[in-house]
């Protein structure tokens, strides 16, 4: 989960999704509507009898405050949590597993703040099945068949070469999250080329000096640097409440960068492999 607001718990339930499967929990900064509904979901695991630790990602002071609510709540929870804490000024790696790696992305907010970059491994190569069978290699042979080497004999020698037996693996795909910030170019190199990026976009360019004082940024500079970082696609969101309709934002966005989408609540998106 990256960020968790008021009502995160109904709107997981809304759109079917576990609790218990929540093992990673990263908040970009301690504005309210960031990590107001942590809490809530903290102590709902702990009365749902969870036992799996959680790993929770976050600026200075966060801790802090789960702390005390546990202390002054009494309340001893049934599962571990082991807090990370993020500095902002440079980019981290925070979490390193067999299937990806997360990194945080500086952001310049008006306190510490952090965005997120999402990527996946690079995969296994893809066997060709009928080929496999054909062959009755180890269990051995075909991990390095996957890791897309050669079967050697004892000597050196290529008996089986990778490309007649394997395909080329799926994309390992990125997804980088970008929170509240003003408009800063030193996040381009961070997230040059990926697939996905969510980036705020809380006011039109007419309010320039508005998105400036209060260190957001407009569509237009969101939809700027998901072009300048030749990512494939752009999500805007963070909307100002001053914004009935949304579709001025999405027009304004697109102006500048053709493949960009609203946040909107409920929509999904994917990354094809």
């Amino acid at each position: 989960m990256v960020d968790c607001g008021e009502g995160a718990q109904m709107q997981m339930k809304r759109y079917g999704l576990r609790k218990n499967r929540l093992n990673h929990i990263f908040i970009s900064h301690l504005h309210g509507d960031h990590y107001l509904g942590l809490l809530g979901l903290l102590f709902t695991m702990h009365l749902n009898g969870r036992k799996n630790d959680l790993y929770l990602y976050g600026p200075e002071g966060l801790a802090e405050i789960v702390t005390l609510a546990l202390k002054y709540g009494n309340t001893k929870l049934s599962y571990l949590i082991h807090f990370k804490e993020l500095r902002s000024k440079e980019s981290e790696l925070i979490l390193d597993t067999k299937k990806l790696t997360v990194h945080t992305i500086p952001l310049q907010h008006r306190i510490p703040c952090n965005g997120f970059l999402f990527r996946e491994k690079p995969k296994p190569r893809k066997l060709i099945k009928e080929k496999i069978e054909d062959q009755r290699f180890s269990i051995v042979q075909i991990n390095q068949l996957k890791g897309g080497n050669d079967i050697t004999d004892e000597l050196g020698n290529v008996i089986y070469k990778n490309v007649d037996y394997t395909l080329p693996p799926k994309k390992s795909r990125s997804y980088a999250y970008c929170s509240d910030t003003k408009y800063d170019e030193s996040l381009i190199p961070l997230i040059n080329e990926v697939d996905l990026l969510y980036h705020e976009g809380t006011f039109l360019h007419d309010m320039l000096d508005r998105a400036e004082e209060t260190f957001h940024t407009t569509v237009r500079q969101a939809a700027s640097i998901a072009k300048q970082a030749n990512v494939s696609q752009l999500i805007i969101g963070h909307f100002s409440n001053r914004y009935k309709e949304l579709q001025p934002l999405l027009d304004e966005a697109r102006q500048i960068f053709e493949f960009s989408e609203l946040a909107e609540e409920g929509r999904q998106f994917s990354i094809p492999e």
